[in-house]
């Protein structure tokens, strides 16, 4: 059994590896020259991508880190039908000792999925680059999801997403109700499968306390007033500086001594929300 638990360790490793890679971080630099952690809320996910660089930026980080799901799913299939079922006794007596399967290789096959997916959202949420800081694995988890719980499933969690973002205007309640939802998905696709089901239920448990700075905000009433706000002021002035940057606007912001104006960062709690900022031009 120790050889199945090295490999699934593995399996975890590289996963968490490829979910870290901040693709955020690196096309805001590359391409936008600047951070995006220095703006909006600080995450380097999908909806502050969208927020701080534009539609074209945001949608590359979400293709991207949707992307590092899909190669999970895809890494975690090879272990589980090439990889692990080579060593077919390890693989009976991980199988008994952890729940008993009549199938103990779609048993194993489930749970490299499932270890594949929480290593991956891990990684992004987790990211080692940044300081054990990164997004809030939305994007990531889908990824993911089209290979843990197939096609199937994921369309459900995407629908469950999106019909609440649609009622309540507010992104994070669909994205904390889909994360909510993964665990008793798991209870239907994994049934008679504790390992997966718990690892789903991990990963699930961690998304949501990804969102504990919006759970914070939708409790006293002020998430979807900041982000309304702060997303039209925040586009003026990403339109601003990218204009004084630009020939013949760099020209005239040389001309009249035009400075980059700098984004709005909206600090926590409904105290701060009721100060309004001051513009002065």
């Amino acid at each position: 059994m120790s050889t199945v638990l090295g490999q699934l360790a593995l399996l975890l490793v590289i996963s968490f590896l490829l979910g870290s890679i901040p693709w955020g971080v690196i096309i805001s630099r590359v391409f936008y020259h600047t951070d995006l952690r220095e703006h909006g809320s600080g995450n380097i996910g999908t909806t502050n991508a969208i927020r701080t660089m534009g539609k074209v930026g945001g949608y590359a980080v979400f293709v991207l880190d949707f992307g590092k799901g899909i190669v999970a799913g895809l890494i975690a299939a090879v272990f589980g039908t090439q990889v692990l079922p080579g060593n077919v006794l390890a693989v009976v007596e991980f199988v008994q000792t952890f729940g008993g399967s009549p199938n103990p290789f779609l048993y194993i096959e489930q749970v490299c999925l499932v270890v594949a997916f929480l290593g991956c959202t891990m990684g992004h949420i987790f990211c080692p680059w940044l300081g054990f800081r990164g997004g809030k694995g939305i994007a990531v988890a889908v990824g993911c999801l089209f290979s843990t719980f197939g096609p199937v499933g994921a369309l459900l969690e995407i629908a469950i997403f999106a019909v609440l973002v649609v009622a309540t205007k507010y992104v994070s309640v669909g994205s904390i109700a889909a994360a909510a939802a993964c665990p008793l998905f798991a209870l239907y696709f994994f049934w008679g499968n504790p390992v997966a089901f718990v690892l789903c239920l991990l990963v699930g448990l961690t998304v949501v306390w990804a969102h504990r700075e919006n759970i914070a905000r939708l409790r006293a009433g002020t998430e979807n007033r900041i982000a309304v706000a702060r997303t039209r002021y925040n586009d003026t002035v990403r339109d601003f500086n990218a204009a004084i940057r630009k020939f013949p606007g760099s020209m005239f912001a040389s001309g009249l001594n035009l400075k980059r104006a700098e984004f709005f960062e909206a600090p926590a709690g409904r105290a701060a929300v009721e100060k309004v900022p001051q513009v002065n031009f």
